[in-house]
């Protein structure tokens, strides 16, 4: 089974930024699309941005243009660069494949946003 590693949250201050990585133990590849979510306190897990194994990417209203995401199929990783970011980015992060797969769920990286 594929297990997902993620990586490279922290506390920064409003407009600042972060990368995220999520390296997978298997081939990302075989995956296929692969996805960032969040999770804000009190709030259900949400999809923010996606990528498909061929690079098409798709984002949520809330990151659009703030957020990009990127793939090294070769690394097995997918990767969340955030600028420009808000208090309400407050959330933990995770990644996993679109569709969910339920037992790909990893521990999340926590990204807190201080304004």
């Amino acid at each position: 089974q594929v297990q997902l590693v993620e990586s490279g949250g922290g506390l920064v201050q409003a407009g600042g930024s972060l990368r995220l990585s999520c390296t997978a133990t298997g081939s990302i590849f075989s995956i296929g699309a692969m996805g960032w979510y969040r999770q804000a306190p009190g709030k259900q897990r949400e999809l923010v941005a996606d990528i498909t194994r061929g690079g098409t990417t798709t984002y949520g209203d809330s990151v659009k243009g703030r957020f990009t995401i990127s793939r090294d199929n070769a690394k097995n990783t997918v990767y969340l660069q955030m600028n420009r970011l808000k208090p309400e980015d407050t959330a933990v992060y995770y990644c996993n494949s679109l569709p969910v797969v339920v037992y790909m769920w990893g521990q999340g990286t926590q990204v807190i946003v201080s304004s």
